[in-house]
């Protein structure tokens, strides 16, 4: 099976970081690719609005032609870019793990790698205590409900 291209495994925390740095560079380039496409077409539909004012309609075709050239780029452009934020947001959710290995027990990245495992993104700490707080609080409506039905049954079976 073949390596993701997203995939850190094996790379220490710098390469890894260099590496990430290629992806958002790549990125940066196919936003602004995207911006200079987009200019492109309202040129080239400004073209064809002129030509069809003009009474030239081979002209205008060819126009349209491009236009078309140059959204299907745009569309195979857009979606490598989102490819690329996804991948690029996956590499970054590993590095914390990276570094772990990298040294000894750091208390923040085991906090934050705990929190990974538990299905939470790191900096949703809050989240992961309020989940705690009405997991126990649940737990205790649950020994609560039991008690009193217990209780009841007691009553019933005294009468």
């Amino acid at each position: 099976m073949e390596k993701s291209p997203y995939d850190l495994t094996g790379m220490d925390t710098k390469a890894a970081k260099e590496y990430i740095l290629h992806h958002i560079t790549a990125l940066k380039l196919n936003e602004k690719n995207i911006r200079e496409l987009d200019s492109d077409i309202n040129k080239w539909e400004n073209r064809i609005q002129l030509a069809h004012s003009k009474g030239i309609s081979d002209l205008a075709e060819e126009a349209e032609k491009e236009v078309l050239r140059i959204k299907n780029e745009l569309d195979t452009l857009k979606t490598e870019t989102a490819d690329l934020k996804s991948g690029i947001q996956r590499m970054i959710r590993q590095l914390p793990g990276l570094a772990a290995r990298d040294r000894s027990v750091d208390p923040d990245l085991l906090e934050q790698e705990l929190l990974i495992v538990a299905g939470f993104m790191p900096g949703d700490e809050e989240k992961a205590a309020q989940d705690r707080e009405f997991a126990a609080l649940e737990k205790n409506a649950q020994a609560d409900s039991a008690l009193a039905d217990l209780k009841k049954k007691l009553q019933d079976g005294n009468q």
